[in-house]
């Protein structure tokens, strides 16, 4: 009787069972364990970019820590960025701590540190810029673009958890919206400003749709794609004369300036941004330089900007 594929590749002699040869049935591993495909496509990506500085094609019995540090010298003398190399050596110990739990090998790799970097924001100029509320005339694709933007400043959400809001997930009379679909995979329920509420009632009655139907969509109604929303907000932005584009951006403004002009503290931004544990919290904390105490109307990056002078017109 045939054996099943990973116990044969047990069976197999280990000294000619070549690094690469593993690769296949630890992404098949990843995707049982229920990790994101998002995230499986990052570690494929990884993966492949370290047999370009690895030999991948030598048993995987005979890689030793020497042959790591080798390779990670290696991608220095060609210029990889320091935080490159930390995302592909992240990737490579996560897949060689598989290895080892699969009793393939025993090998342990140190960890290569992440640089801290100043994280590219958002000026005030530029959100002033994209706050400013469009004309009552204006095409459904542009105010829906402007309602996004709000969003993103008020919970600091990634692309993906935008684009997975339902109709349903909104609770307008207790100022909550539920993310059901987070990169950890837990369900968030967070608050909603008082600013955003009041607009997100005038566009879900021009959005409408059933409860199941995806809040932020198309025009034709359908889900965005990762692509689609990332054109609209960057034709949005720079109608609007902002060149900076990106989404994730609005997730570093939202923290840096719920620390610093808001005077948010670090635990309540750890469940905000979703973070599994305070270490990456931290680290916003750290590159912002943040003096941590303060309580959500107070707080809300987007109740700051638009000041009780400047409220948008309800």
């Amino acid at each position: 009787m045939r054996r099943p594929a990973n116990q044969r590749i047990k069976m197999q002699n280990k000294s000619d069972t070549a690094i690469v040869n593993f690769f296949p049935q630890y992404l098949t591993s990843c995707s049982a364990r229920g990790f994101s495909q998002s995230t499986i496509n990052t570690y494929k990506t990884h993966l492949n970019c370290m047999a370009n500085y690895l030999d991948t094609s030598m048993p995987l019995s005979s890689l030793s820590k020497s042959d790591v540090e080798t390779a990670i010298d290696f991608m220095r003398e060609k210029g990889l960025a320091h935080n490159s190399i930390a995302s592909y050596m992240r990737s490579f110990r996560a897949f060689i701590s598989w290895c080892n739990e699969e009793n393939y090998c025993n090998l342990t790799i140190p960890s290569f540190a992440q640089q801290e970097t100043t994280k590219d924001t958002y000026s005030d100029e530029e959100l002033k810029a994209l706050l400013k509320k469009p004309d009552s005339n204006c095409s459904f694709p542009e105010f829906r673009n402007w309602i996004i933007i709000l969003f993103l400043l008020n919970c600091g959400c990634r692309s993906a958890t935008i684009r997975n809001i339902k109709n349903k997930d909104i609770d307008l009379e207790s100022k909550q919206v539920i993310f059901r679909h987070t990169k950890n995979k837990k369900i968030q329920v967070l608050p909603l400003s008082s600013t955003l509420v009041t607009n997100l009632k005038k566009y879900i009655g021009i959005r409408q749709g059933e409860p199941d139907d995806y809040l932020f969509c198309t025009e034709t109604g359908e889900q965005f794609s990762k692509d689609g929303l990332s054109t609209a907000i960057e034709r949005y932005n720079k109608s609007r004369g902002v060149n900076k584009t990106s989404i994730h951006m609005f997730r570093h403004t939202f923290a840096k300036k719920y620390l610093i002009d808001c005077g948010g503290n670090a635990l309540t931004l750890q469940k905000l941004l979703g973070h599994s544990t305070l270490e990456m919290t931290k680290h916003y904390c750290n590159i912002f330089d943040a003096d941590i105490a303060k309580g959500y109307d107070s707080v809300s990056p987007l109740e700051r900007m638009v000041s009780k002078a400047e409220k948008i017109k309800k």
